[in-house]
């Protein structure tokens, strides 16, 4: 499975993160997971975050953008969810939870991309 349990290991040391997988969105399967627990479960919170990847992925064939997804951010009073898919494997995707009052968003979303790059599969 190439470095993805360095990487998700990574993931993890974002200021801030609470919760790491990486996971494929075509069926929303985690590949590699850290953190989470009762609070947080990494696994459902994935596999449901499977459908906001396919819905954006939709809505950019439908609009016949001529781009590619770099990542998706979701805002929570509390929390910030990063998802970003793999350049040289777009159905898979990470996904990073971080707490908002302990992340730097612009930093958080820099080092999961240079991780992200890193990554083979």
């Amino acid at each position: 499975m190439g470095n993805t349990s360095n990487q998700i290991k990574k993931a993890m040391e974002i200021d801030g993160a609470i919760a790491a997988a990486i996971v494929d969105s075509e069926s929303g399967m985690t590949l590699a997971t850290a953190g989470g627990g009762a609070a947080f479960d990494i696994e459902v919170a994935a596999a449901a975050n499977t459908n906001v990847v396919q819905a954006k992925l939709k809505a950019m064939a439908s609009l016949r953008l001529a781009d590619e997804l770099e990542d998706i951010l979701i805002t929570l009073g509390k929390q910030y969810h990063i998802i970003r898919p793999l350049r040289r494997t777009p159905a898979v995707f990470y996904y990073l939870a971080c707490e908002r009052s302990r992340t730097n968003l612009a930093m958080a979303r820099r080092s999961l991309a240079e991780i992200e790059h890193a990554t083979t599969l």
